[in-house]
């Protein structure tokens, strides 16, 4: 499992989302991920790719994420 990372712009805001991506390797959650960016730059706001890495526990806190950063 892979975590993309993606820069939204709004005019001059920007902020950032994470999206799960679902894939067997790096370079197949690059592509996945690059094209979902491409997809959503349909609108207003301008979708940006910033990174993908992988995560066995994306978006959890629990206490072994806790532990981990002790």
């Amino acid at each position: 499992m892979y975590m993309a990372e993606f820069k939204l712009r709004f005019g001059n805001r920007k902020w950032y989302v994470r999206r799960i991506v679902e894939a067997d390797s790096y370079e197949k959650a690059v592509e996945l991920a690059k094209k979902y960016a491409e997809l959503m730059n349909k609108g207003e706001v301008k979708w940006e790719l910033a990174d993908v890495y992988e995560a066995t526990r994306p978006l959890m806190i629990g206490e072994e994420e806790i532990k981990k950063l002790e």
